[in-house]
């Protein structure tokens, strides 16, 4: 990389030294993304990104991740690989009556792969228990096709496809359990495999395989020792089925940063690299980091930079910004939302499959209108309308109508993680009531009085440093009074936790709660100011 990448990271370095490093969230240092100089600092995106992938299409950039239970996968943009906007979704539902009956956590997509291809955009993915699925596109914000199912398998996972210079179509992947790598032939037009696989590489807990063919050598890069404590891995071979010598990259070494790996290797119109990967760190899921990349005399990239000197890279913190000759003021993917679309801001997922019929943009403008369905508890309620949480603090926002509303029906604003929290209105037949929500136990907390608005502002303090939140309301949109204990969030169903927005009865009918305003306010990103996007 250049020199001026060494002498910043050298006087950084030397700071981080003195100052000591810890493992937790808390002790790191709370910055990240773009710091508006020239540099950022990692995560580059503090949200649930886990196990992306990332491609160049001309000068631009194109990332998808895992949403597991949540439809659908995004496609994010970039002109700079650390600025990104969300442009669209591959799919909004997915067959299967677990994601009809609220009971696909932790299941559905994982690790998707995404790359172009004779003018086309290809997205590939597994289920653990249905099989190989795969979509195209010509533009990356879609329409993308139908997915098909390639294979219909159980315990297949990371799937990445691979076209050779002469026209012969591959596609590699792991097992759930992770491993062993192994690799088909596959057709053309990437519908069908053609044989029953070749085993290439067998490691301990070795997934998430992306191909790359760079100096006549075909390379897999692959995560290995497991989700919170693994490195990276790089193979190469003359021959696609092997045999495959290899060199781990990317260590958590001397830094804070653990199990950095699975993810991307990316070049630059002018010849840079770099890498994109994950960290597990709850509450916040498994969050990007982006590294830069070197590639050495042996034909094997560092990862980062090589601390301790042993050869292999370690995390960067901060960083000069890739050579992209973009230069933009720093900005996160949306979150804010006033729902004056008559479609769904693509920053958005519903938990499960959507109820189609019992949602609504259009039947009163500037309100998403959700009918509450029958549910025993919020986890098992449809139609909860989520999305990532992001930053290390911040405060979320949204106006609840409450007019039509029946009795027993509840409404609000929620965090969906490994612990169920949530604060609304609860109508019964004595009227009106604040109340609140932990993992399906409800509690009526206080009397709602009834105004000439029929509703009323729900707000939720974030702080995922100490892993301390808290709920609270306001009738006049001036005074905000606290409600509830504060409580903390985890990860669970390999996912961070979530902001949400529901409904939902435990009678058969009910009624219609009405949301809007959903203000997102992220502090502490970039250049360290409150962010609403």
């Amino acid at each position: 990389m250049k020199d001026d990448h060494l002498s910043v990271y050298a006087c950084l370095l030397c700071c981080a030294l003195l100052l000591g490093q810890s493992s937790t969230l808390g002790a790191q240092e709370n910055r990240w993304g773009d710091l508006g100089n020239g540099t950022y600092a990692n995560p580059v995106l503090l949200a649930d990104y886990s196990d992306p992938d990332v491609i160049r299409v001309g000068k631009k950039y194109y990332m998808t991740c895992s949403e597991f239970h949540f439809m659908g996968m995004p496609v994010l943009e970039s002109d700079d690989m650390v600025n990104w906007r969300i442009i669209g979704q591959i799919y909004h539902r997915f067959a299967g009556e677990e994601f009809d009956t609220m009971s696909g956590y932790g299941q559905g997509i994982w690790a998707p792969a995404l790359r172009y291809h004779d003018g086309r955009f290809w997205m590939y993915v597994c289920t653990p228990n249905s099989g190989l699925y795969m979509s195209t596109s010509v533009r990356p914000e879609g329409p993308w096709a139908p997915l098909h199912q390639v294979v219909a398998v159980k315990g297949w996972e990371d799937p990445c496809p691979f076209w050779d210079d002469d026209g012969q179509a591959y596609l590699g992947h792991s097992r759930v359990g992770a491993g062993p790598i192994i690799i088909h032939r596959m057709s053309a037009d990437g519908k069908q495999l053609l044989d029953e696989g070749r085993t290439v590489y067998e490691g301990p807990v070795a997934e998430g395989t992306k191909f790359l063919k760079k100096d006549g050598y075909y390379y897999l890069s692959i995560p290995e020792g497991g989700v919170a404590t693994g490195w990276q891995t790089i193979l190469r071979s003359r021959n696609i089925y092997g045999p495959y010598e290899g060199r781990r990259c990317l260590e958590t070494g001397t830094t804070a940063v653990n199990g950095p790996h699975q993810g991307a290797l990316v070049d630059t119109p002018e010849g840079e690299w770099w890498f994109f990967h994950f960290q597990d760190r709850s509450p916040l899921g498994r969050v990007l980091h982006l590294q830069p990349v070197q590639w050495q005399a042996d034909g094997f990239p560092l990862i980062g930079q090589d601390i301790d000197g042993n050869g292999v890279g370690e995390p960067v913190s901060i960083w000069t910004k890739p050579a992209t000759g973009k230069n933009h003021k720093p900005k996160l993917p949306q979150s804010s939302d006033r729902f004056r679309s008559r479609v769904l801001s693509p920053q958005w997922a519903w938990n499960h499959n959507p109820v189609d019929s019992c949602w609504s943009l259009s039947c009163r403008k500037g309100w998403l209108a959700l009918k509450a369905l029958k549910a025993d508890r919020l986890r098992s309620a449809h139609n909860t309308l989520t999305q990532k949480s992001m930053g290390y603090a911040g405060e979320a926002t949204v106006r609840l109508d409450f007019s039509q509303m029946s009795s027993e029906q509840r409404a609000g604003l929620c965090c969906l993680g490994g612990v169920t929290c949530a604060v609304g209105i609860e109508r019964t037949e004595e009227g009106l009531f604040l109340y609140i929500e932990r993992d399906g136990t409800s509690t009526r907390l206080r009397s709602v009085p009834d105004n000439k608005k029929k509703s009323l502002l729900l707000r939720v303090a974030l702080d995922d440093v100490q892993n301390v939140h808290q709920f609270s309301y306001s009738l006049d949109g001036k005074t905000f009074t606290d409600l509830g204990e504060p409580f903390a969030e985890r990860n669970a169903d390999w996912k961070g936790y979530r902001l949400g927005l529901f409904t939902y009865t435990i009678r058969d009918v009910g009624g219609t709660a009405f949301f809007t305003d959903f203000a997102y306010q992220i502090n502490g990103y970039g250049p360290a100011k409150a962010r609403r996007q």
